[in-house]
């Protein structure tokens, strides 16, 4: 078990400065002007939610740590909090100790939502949405890192505002919360609340308010700490263009792709996918075969099957739902492609899950 202290503190020194992150490191120049110092760190909590990805947390928090001790001045303290002040185990199995439950959270200046798997999990009406509120209206920027904008959005923090989250719950995302803006951003910064989309992003999101509070000279330099030579914008994506992904050079057929897995919840007939992309449905065929050794529909199929089984091990939507949101229509439908695909059925599949976090 893991057991930090309370707000943890780091001495540091900066040069401060209005500026934006820019692609040219530069290296820092430390000075003891008071002028130039902040009267007091910022202070930061980071919520724990069980099964939060470890690697987003510490991609999160580590630069705040190397800011502070490349400064030479305290610039952030932390504390770690869950929503009862009980441990909680990261997606990986390790247990971390909380410092703190949300409730008795006092007025930080930020707060950060770590959630991963299960992003439904608190439901639309839970205490962590209530404290979220009342943290949000003293003041706090509130925001989350990857599914944790489930959270956010089911407190009504999002609401009108644009967001990212984890392009694997992007769908369920959308459909839960249409009136979010959703982007397919790295990480987004709306007024006082922002939203990661996980991974490695946190990174760079901590480096982007690093350079707005501190100076792009030390963002940059705390990035190289972690060689990360360029701090990423929220405009790129976070995944690789289908040509990358699928090592394809088809145009034609990368446009095919971005068809299908724009609608999985609702499958295009192939003759609608070959009239978007302007060929005949022979020549979408053709591209698939040619370049990909798979006929399109039993492609379209196998995305809608990942689609099906990212729901069944990460959340805890009814059969019923997944079949749909997947495109299958009905339980009986999903269970059978399911099966034949994967070796068990649907029920299954969530029964395998249960058995894997029961501890």
């Amino acid at each position: 078990m893991v057991v930090p202290r309370a707000w943890v503190l780091y001495k540091a020194d900066v040069v401060m400065r209005d500026s934006d992150i820019c692609p040219m490191a530069r290296t820092v120049t430390p000075t003891h002007s008071k002028k130039a110092r902040r009267r007091e760190p910022i202070r930061m909590a980071f919520v724990l939610v069980p099964q939060f990805p470890m690697l987003a947390f510490a991609s999160a928090i580590e630069p705040l740590r190397a800011a502070n001790r490349l400064a030479e001045e305290t610039l952030f303290e932390w504390t770690l909090a869950t929503v009862d002040g009980k441990p909680v185990c990261a997606s990986n199995g390790i247990e971390i100790a909380a410092q703190q439950s949300l409730e008795t959270l006092s007025r930080p200046d930020m707060v950060v939502v770590c959630a991963g798997l299960e992003p439904l999990q608190f439901g639309r009406k839970h205490a962590i949405h209530h404290q979220l509120r009342r943290i949000g209206r003293h003041g706090a920027k509130v925001g989350a890192i990857s599914s944790g904008a489930f959270i956010l959005a089911d407190a009504g923090l999002l609401t009108d505002r644009r967001a990212t989250v984890h392009w694997e719950y992007a769908e369920l995302f959308r459909t839960r919360f249409p009136q979010v803006r959703l982007t397919r951003a790295l990480y987004v910064v709306d007024r006082d609340v922002f939203t990661c989309s996980g991974g490695t992003a946190a990174l760079d999101m901590m480096s982007y308010f690093i350079g707005q509070e501190f100076g792009a000279s030390l963002a940059h330099t705390v990035a190289e700490q972690f060689i990360h030579p360029r701090i990423r914008g929220t405009e790129e994506a976070q995944r690789a263009e289908i040509p990358d992904r699928y090592a394809i050079g088809s145009a034609r057929l990368a446009k095919a792709i971005e068809l299908m897995e724009s609608a999985l919840d609702a499958p295009l007939p192939l003759r609608e996918i070959a009239k978007q992309v302007g060929v005949s449905t022979r020549q979408i065929e053709r591209l698939f075969v040619d370049e990909l050794q798979i006929a399109p529909t039993a492609f379209y199929r196998q995305r809608r099957l990942e689609r099906a089984r990212t729901l069944l091990r990460e959340t805890l939507q009814p059969v019923r739902e997944v079949a749909l949101e997947s495109g299958f229509g009905s339980t009986a439908h999903l269970s059978r492609v399911y099966k034949k695909a994967f070796g068990c059925t649907p029920t299954e599949e969530r029964a395998r899950r249960a058995g894997r976090f029961k501890k």
